[in-house]
């Protein structure tokens, strides 16, 4: 192999090598920013789920709770 073949091959590794690092570091943001947006998620459910059984009278069965008729 000459030096010009093995420069070119190198380059062409360094290219490839450059744009996955930035692939990884998109997939590390997109990671990040879904984490944030499932935290956020969970505390709004846990929320309405508070909110919902405030409004259920004392002593009802929530409906998900319910067994259906054919037990």
């Amino acid at each position: 192999m000459t030096d010009s073949n093995i420069d070119a091959r190198l380059e062409t590794i360094e290219v490839r090598y450059a744009h996955q690092e930035s692939a990884l570091e998109e997939l590390t943001r997109t990671v990040l920013d879904q984490e944030q947006q499932l935290r956020a998620l969970a505390k709004l459910v846990k929320r309405l789920e508070t909110q919902l059984s405030a409004l259920q009278p004392p002593g009802e069965v929530p409906p998900e709770e319910e067994l259906p008729p054919h037990y």
